[in-house]
């Protein structure tokens, strides 16, 4: 067995080594690693209008507890009920995506269940996977086909089947066709829908609520605060059924201690701050739209963009020299990715500018 000395030289001689990066300088570099899409996370006007409430100045900061035994409930009840209305369905808080896919995928399929699932889906939907116990195979990326010939086969010899996809995949950025798996559903009476929309939530959709909600035949919508909407935590958007199963069965909604009033509060004036940015959301399109054809990328634009570079080590010097030059996007490596498709990862944020997107780009055609 290899020592973990072993493992760590050879992470470090293949160029997968991973180190905590330090924070950057004010005005150091322009960010292309974060995942603040809607330039939000930096606003000091909007924490200002927050704070200016003397009622969120004295919010707890911390729960103290979990959901199910927390005295202070009020905040994740106004937050729930305020996603609820724009979902049209039950809400049920979650500490992050992580915890929310582990948590549901788990529960879900824990008994007489198949999972199936897009082969480019997060680590987090595979570690629920893997949490359920359940069987699993993994259709190919968007492959609608495929994942046809899997149910055809195997769907009647199971209770239920879930099938899991994201919308916006937060490696490739490109996106699901969730009409066709809608489609796919309407002839499978047991299967489950499941769209991680963690990627989507508040930059993509209507009102920035992403793709799924205009699909009531989506069976669970997850989204996540963390990115557009400058906060933390996660939420699924289910039936009011599938809520007080979650409620019963999900660990990692009853064993963790809940989010504290303060963050539920702070998510929910951002959402309804992100529900009215349509021009914003206009001005991330136009940035995506200029990179994509600036990086002669083939797929459909989108705030998260991938420079292939099929290398690790060279994927780990060419950030390097981005970076020395004034602009951020990290190394992405296996296994986050696939081995051979080690990438640059670039992310748009609306506090971007036409200038920022035309630097990166002539930067990259002197580097490459």
């Amino acid at each position: 067995m290899a020592s973990y000395s072993d493992i760590l030289d050879n992470l470090e001689r293949t160029g997968n080594y991973r180190r905590i990066p330090a924070e950057d300088a004010p005005g150091k570099c322009v960010d292309f690693s974060t995942n603040d899409y809607m330039g939000l996370a930096l606003r000091a006007d909007l924490q200002e209008r927050f704070f200016a409430d003397a009622d969120n100045r004295g919010l707890l900061m911390s729960s103290s507890a979990s959901r199910l035994l927390a005295s202070c409930q009020k905040e994740h009840l106004a937050l729930e009920g305020m996603l609820g209305e724009l979902y049209g369905r039950d809400v049920l808080l979650f500490n992050s995506g992580y915890h929310a896919n582990t948590g549901i995928i788990s529960s879900l399929a824990s008994e007489g269940a198949f999972i199936v699932a897009d082969k480019l889906s997060h680590a987090s939907i595979i570690d629920g996977m893997v949490l359920s116990r359940a069987p699993f195979v993994r259709f190919r990326h968007n492959d609608y086909a495929h994942l046809e010939r899997i149910l055809a086969k195997s769907a009647k010899d199971y209770e239920r089947v879930l099938v899991v996809t994201e919308s916006v995949f937060s490696m490739d950025g490109d996106r699901a066709d969730i009409g066709r798996l809608v489609e796919i559903k309407r002839r499978y009476p047991n299967v489950l829908l499941y769209v991680d929309e963690a990627h989507a939530f508040g930059v993509s959709g209507a009102q920035g609520l992403g793709y799924a909600r205009s699909y009531p035949e989506v069976d669970v919508i997850v989204g996540t605060f963390g990115k557009a909407a400058a906060s933390t935590g996660a939420f699924a958007a289910v039936s009011g059924e599938i809520k007080r199963f979650l409620v019963n069965k999900a660990r990692s909604f009853i064993f963790s201690t809940a989010l504290s009033p303060m963050t539920s509060a702070w998510t929910r004036f951002m959402v309804e701050t992100l529900i009215g940015m349509d021009r914003v959301r206009a001005h991330v399109e136009e940035l995506s739209r200029r990179l994509n054809a600036g990086l002669r990328i083939a797929s459909e634009p989108s705030h998260i963009q991938p420079l292939i570079v099929g290398d690790a080590r060279r994927a780990v010097e060419l950030s390097r020299e981005l970076y020395d030059a004034g602009y951020k996007a990290l190394p992405i490596r296996t296994p986050t990715v696939p081995a051979g498709t080690e990438r640059l990862r670039f992310s748009i944020s609306a506090s971007m500018s036409v200038d920022d997107i035309d630097g990166v780009v002539n930067c990259l055609e002197k580097v490459i």
